[in-house]
């Protein structure tokens, strides 16, 4: 039997079988769309059995041609890219394709983890799964809010475990096919590799220039969290998936720089001092950003904790700190 990966070659997908990898599991179905076809060099260090396009993986699973073959699925397809417009696309993309994989596990009675997103809560300021507490500001994020109400709406019958993870921020390696999605700390170290200096925001939404606040989450505490999960399947429910801990852009953006420095044998700085160098620069907030913009999130962490899970998530001091010497090493062997 193998374990489904959707979103192979994405980024946290990739990054999930890794992690399978490491665990010793090599018995696992890729599937994705690789019609964006620059991800595929993130499964180039990555072992599995066979891959599958999407659409074959769907019409092969509509024939029943994986009864019984299945252990898993590992749900990461999804179209994040929240300034997508076209509605229809998005529903069919994350909603309906969800959907499907739900119904199915359902009837063959094997797990399904999946990723949600923060992008549910919009413009709150309490990040709790609650449903009073979810009121999405975009199409992405509302095809998100719909599945999980689906999910919430059959928890009290399942036959297999369901459980979907509200990403947070994520960062890490194997993003860079995600363009302008891709996440903070990858712009910031490539903007400040490229041109000597960070680009932030200026004020927004009551916060000062870079001080607007994010849960920042490692991609590799994601995938321990997702594997946690995938060994204990009496697990059922929706639990959020960040640090608990707002960090500003500003933290991020101090970690690039003194992660370059540090490779560079320059010692750290405090930020007065890298704005004051031109190492970081604020400019104007986007104007089609305005309403659609998460100026605060940080994850309630009581939910995920209350299952017995204990293990710790990094801080942007440390997280980025390793990306940023991830990034680095990739450049210099090219």
């Amino acid at each position: 039997m193998v374990t489904v990966v959707t979103g192979a070659a994405g980024f946290i997908g990739s990054r999930l079988i890794a992690g399978l990898n490491r665990a010793g599991t090599r018995e696992i179905l890729a599937v994705d769309n690789l019609e964006n076809s620059e991800k595929f060099r993130n499964l180039v260090d990555c072992e599995f059995e066979d891959y599958l396009d999407k659409r074959d993986f769907l019409a092969r699973l509509r024939a029943h041609e994986f009864e019984g073959a299945i252990d898993a699925v590992l749900h990461q397809g999804a179209c994040s890219d929240t300034m997508q417009s076209d509605g229809r696309y998005m529903m069919e993309n994350n909603y309906e394709y969800s959907k499907t994989l739900l119904e199915w596990c359902q009837v063959e009675e094997i797990p399904l983890l999946y990723a949600s997103s923060a992008a549910v809560y919009g413009a709150g300021n309490v990040f709790r799964e609650e449903r009073r507490r979810e009121s999405p500001l975009n199409i992405y994020g509302y095809s998100k809010f719909l599945f999980d109400q689906l999910v919430r709406s059959r928890l009290s019958g399942l036959s297999a475990q369901v459980a979907g993870f509200r990403y947070f921020n994520v960062y890490g390696p194997n993003e860079a096919h995600k363009g302008r999605m891709a996440s903070v700390a990858f712009h910031a170290t490539n903007q400040f590799l490229d041109t000597g200096k960070v680009k932030l925001f200026e004020g927004s939404g009551g916060y000062a220039a870079g001080e607007q606040l994010r849960d920042f989450v490692h991609v590799d505490d994601v995938v321990r969290l997702n594997l946690h999960f995938l060994e204990r399947r009496e697990l059922s429910g929706i639990y959020n998936c960040g640090t608990g801990r707002a960090q500003s852009f500003n933290d991020v953006a101090r970690a690039v720089v003194n992660g370059v420095r540090a490779s560079r044998g320059v010692p750290p700085a405090s930020l007065g001092e890298l704005v004051a160098q031109g190492a970081i620069e604020y400019i104007p907030f986007p104007a089609a950003l305005h309403g659609k913009y998460q100026s605060y999130t940080q994850a309630d962490l009581r939910q995920l904790r209350a299952t017995g899970y204990s293990e710790s998530f990094r801080g942007v001091e440390e997280g980025v700190a390793q990306y940023v010497k991830d990034l680095l090493e990739e450049r210099n062997s090219k």
